[in-house]
């Protein structure tokens, strides 16, 4: 089970990159239970994580060099199969990757997408989790490498050129 202290950098599935910004200790049913207490990067929101059910709920520290490797090869791989079903079901499968937390899984929906996009134009749902996708990438990948997002963001954008 991942253990966070104050200040680190961790992420949360369906939000992104998060700072673990306090513990707290709340009663809840007579049991008194630890909670993380998280600040979501993207939007300053604040959720709290009991912190005996992190590992169940995806709580996870940020991508090592090994799993940065392993998402730059997802981002260059070409040829594969994209999803050819409608757009809302094409969409739900997406989503469901993004909302894994698993930074290969949002490449894949990056990378399906900005292949799309050079075969035909997006609908705005679609345009939408695109630039949801990029933002995670670009956050995670970011920290973990020790880079400016800007600088991780050309990076990507020149990927699909």
């Amino acid at each position: 089970m991942p253990n966070f202290i104050i200040g680190d950098k961790t992420v949360y599935p369906g939000h992104g990159v998060a700072e673990v910004t306090g513990l707290q200790n709340l009663q809840i049913s007579g049991a008194t239970m630890e909670f993380y207490v998280l600040r979501v990067l993207d939007n300053n929101m604040k959720v709290m994580v009991p912190k005996q059910n992190a590992a169940a709920v995806g709580l996870r520290k940020l991508v090592d060099q090994p799993e940065v490797d392993a998402v730059y090869d997802v981002l260059r791989r070409r040829g594969g199969k994209i999803s050819t079903a409608t757009w809302n079901r094409r969409y739900r499968e997406y989503m469901e990757k993004i909302n894994t937390g698993s930074l290969v899984e949002i490449a894949t929906v990056l990378r399906d997408l900005c292949l799309l996009r050079s075969d035909k134009q997006l609908s705005s749902g679609e345009r939408e989790m695109l630039e949801t996708a990029r933002q995670r990438l670009v956050q995670e990948l970011a920290l973990a490498k020790g880079q400016e997002e800007g600088v991780v963001a050309t990076e990507l954008d020149a990927l699909f050129g």
